[in-house]
């Protein structure tokens, strides 16, 4: 579910099951032509579906983080912590084109990335690895 399906009268009934925030993270430079953020956006969105669709009554997706900086782990990590100061019992990050490698975000609980996820488990594994992330950490 996204937030901005939410109503104030839903969300004080749903909120007891929407424990989980999905944090979108372009990972965009300002280099990138309208055509090359599109197609950024549309590749976000697709892995966001490997979430959103099969995990719907129970995750909420806040608005995305679009641009990269050089605070961007900081700035991922105070938001996490925010949110789950908010009511939400975990943080998931996903990102299509953005990399953590060597990247500590401490307060988010899962962090994704479909392109290192890709030279892990290949393409054709991914949702399927992305689908038992998810449930181990409910698991916790």
């Amino acid at each position: 579910m996204k937030f901005s399906e939410m109503t104030q009268d839903s969300w004080a009934e749903l909120q007891l099951y929407l424990d989980t925030c999905l944090i979108p993270y372009t990972a965009l430079s300002g280099e990138q032509s309208p055509v090359e953020a599109t197609e950024a956006l549309e590749r976000l969105r697709d892995f966001l579906d490997m979430v959103e669709i099969p995990f719907k009554g129970r995750i909420m997706t806040y608005p995305a983080f679009h641009y990269a900086n050089s605070e961007m782990s900081m700035t991922l990590n105070s938001l996490s912590t925010q949110l789950k100061s908010s009511g939400f019992k975990y943080v998931v990050i996903m990102s299509s084109d953005g990399q953590f490698d060597g990247v500590e975000i401490a307060s988010a609980d899962l962090v994704l990335s479909r392109s290192a996820l890709t030279r892990e488990v290949g393409d054709e594994g991914i949702a399927r690895f992305v689908g038992e992330k998810i449930r181990e950490l409910w698991k916790k």
